[in-house]
Parts: C-alpha cells; structure tokens; sequence
C-alpha cells in the first residue's frame, strides 16, 4: 500500500527532527559564545598593545590569559 504520511515542509505537517534541531542549536550557542570571548579578549590586547608600552608579547600572553580564564569561566 501507498504510504500518505506527510514528508514536506513542516507546514504541510511533516514530522520535525527535534534532536537534530537541538544539537545544531547549541553548537551556534557555543559558536557564539566562545566566539564573543574570543572578540572581547582580543580587543583587550590590542588595547593593551598599542596604548601602553608593553609590546606585542605582552598582548600575546594576555591574550592566551583572558582566553584560559574565560574558558575555565564558561565552560
């Protein structure tokens, strides 16, 4: 026999994949979410870096410390 179950759009009232729906929405929240972190710790140590003496090193190791605290922070 034919099989007159939906299978397009959800409009029409075929069955969604929750799961697949789920797990893709928390990888954007972490993408997101580390990303930011990422941003924000950069722009830190760019300020740091051009505005103050300490040099190119100095705004490398902070930037590897915020990156580390945040992480250990969000996690």
């Amino acid at each position: 026999m034919a099989d007159h179950s939906p299978t397009g759009p959800v409009e029409t009232g075929a069955q969604m994949d929750y799961p697949e729906h789920e797990k893709t929405y928390a990888g954007f929240i972490t993408l997101a979410k580390y990303g930011s972190l990422f941003c924000g710790a950069l722009l830190a140590a760019m300020a740091f870096g051009f505005f103050t003496t300490a040099g190119f090193f100095s705004s490398t190791i902070l930037l590897i410390l915020i990156c580390a605290v945040g992480w250990f922070i969000l996690r």
